[in-house]
């Protein structure tokens, strides 16, 4: 077991995961104590948070040994979402009863890469049932807790990443978002959380998820790290159905770069005439003032959505590849998916994923691409499109309940997220960015939004931000020390 001193303690807690990798690649510490600190800090902080459900110290540690030294995050502890994603070795449940046996027997694409670039797993984060909730309270493995305050929710689906990466447990989670769950639990955990744009992270062994809806990324600190992240998982594969444009340099050396004089355009007024939190309407604003006072062309304009109708396509659309999926997975566990399986909100997306027919479905797909041609061509003319990430603050624990039956009266209480899962439709990146605080000490995300394929903009605007409105000093409740 490597050493962990109070130094090196406090070293992984401020630094952000390029630091780590830095200080790897000059061989001032080593990758084995790294995993180790990230322990100590697991074991002494999960039992407030509940964010890792799954520990994997051995697997971290065995990997020490070997991993390349000079990775771009050579040694950096890491946690992988419980949704989806398979590292060999590692569980695979999706927060399932029914799947709470399976352990993944091959490496996504991804995993392959994150190897690559010298990530060391130590654990895997808690997440709700199969992803379909924007809190993280799964009956499994039990509710993760914001580590800004304990009575209001993490955000979901990712929540267990955000809250160990807001602790300082690690540097970087994996996250992925079908309707908001890299951005929604990053604005209640007070991180930074990148939607990539349609494609730039290849699926693979799967083609496609949720007809594009769905993606897979990160959460971190900072601005730096989600860019160098970026640069270590993105890209395609010959016969992936999406294809974005590939910038000439990386994203790490493009997010460096001061923006040019952009136009922005922003809004305040969710659609469908939803109310908006004072607190986040205001946080919008100073963020517009901040952009105006730098030399940027700012102009308020609305989305013209009808957000409800839109939204019951699109989470009607989702239920058909969710049956499928079970379908495919009952060759996996031996037997087909039971009512008893599976909490009761995802036994009603089964059921209502079975009951749709073929041309009904195929009129969903349809409809969910138009509107999603309609958003991008709406907001065609702005480099930035900034919204609230969430209309209202971090609602409190048990106000997302999957213990409901009723698919449309669950659906309905995402009203929040109205200005999030537009752009899972359009395909374009959004990014929520950690730039306020509420005055009960919660945090704010701000949403940018940039034409299809232009991360790099977004990643220059949040370097900006990281600058002018601050977000490295803050602390939350429930955080990392030496």
């Amino acid at each position: 077991m490597a050493a962990v001193t109070k130094d090196l303690l406090n070293t992984y807690i401020e630094s952000d995961g390029l630091g780590l990798a830095k200080l790897v690649n000059r061989g001032e510490v080593s990758p084995a104590e790294l995993v180790e600190a990230a322990i100590l800090e697991i074991e002494k902080l999960n039992p407030s948070l509940n964010t890792v459900i799954h520990k994997l110290y051995d697997m971290g540690l065995e990997a020490a040994e070997t991993v390349d030294r000079n990775a771009p995050f050579a040694g950096v502890p890491y946690l992988l979402k419980e949704l989806a994603t398979s590292w060999k070795g590692a569980p695979n449940t999706n927060s399932s009863r029914y799947l709470k046996d399976v352990v993944a027997d091959f490496d996504a694409e991804v995993v392959t890469r994150l190897k690559k670039a010298g990530f060391l797993l130590v654990g895997k984060s808690n997440a709700p049932e199969n992803g379909w909730s924007i809190t993280t309270e799964p009956k499994l493995y039990g509710a993760t807790v914001n580590p800004w305050r304990a009575d209001v929710t993490a955000g979901g689906s990712s929540g267990g990443s955000c809250a160990a990466v807001a602790s300082r447990m690690v540097p970087i989670a994996e996250s992925s978002d079908a309707a908001g769950s890299i951005r929604v639990p990053a604005s209640c955990c007070g991180v930074l959380g990148l939607k990539p744009s349609r494609g730039r992270v290849t699926m693979a062994p799967f083609a496609d998820v949720w007809h594009g809806g769905a993606y897979f990324l990160a959460n971190t600190r900072t601005v730096r790290d989600t860019a160098a992240y970026l640069d270590a998982v993105s890209g395609t594969l010959p016969g992936d159905p999406y294809q974005p444009p590939v910038p000439e340099r990386s994203w790490l050396e493009l997010s460096r770069e001061a923006p040019k004089k952009l136009r922005v355009g922003f809004t305040v007024t969710p659609p469908a005439g939803r109310a908006i939190d004072p607190e986040v309407k205001q946080t919008v604003l100073d963020t517009v003032k901040v952009l105006q006072r730098l030399g940027h062309d700012v102009e308020e304009h609305d989305m013209p959505l009808d957000s409800d109708d839109a939204w019951k396509t699109y989470t009607h659309m989702s239920c058909v590849q969710t049956a499928a999926i079970f379908e495919w997975l009952s060759a996996v566990v031996g037997r087909p998916v039971t009512r008893d399986d599976v909490e009761p909100i995802t036994w009603a997306i089964i059921e209502r994923g079975r009951s749709t027919d073929g041309i009904r479905h195929i009129s969903d797909v349809e409809k969910v691409r138009q509107l999603g041609r309609s958003i991008a061509f709406d907001l065609i003319a702005y480099d930035i499109y900034l919204t609230p990430t969430l209309t209202q603050l971090p609602r409190p624990v048990g106000f997302y309940d999957m213990s409901m039956n009723d698919l449309d009266a669950y659906n309905a209480l995402w009203t929040d997220g109205a200005f999030t899962f537009p752009f899972n439709m359009s395909g374009q990146p959004a990014m929520s960015i950690p730039v306020g605080m509420s005055r009960g000490g919660l945090p704010i995300g701000v949403q940018a939004v940039a034409r299809y394929g232009d991360e790099a903009t977004i990643l220059t605007l949040a370097t900006v931000l990281e600058q002018e409105m601050p977000w490295e000093g803050r602390r939350p409740r429930v955080v990392a020390s030496a």
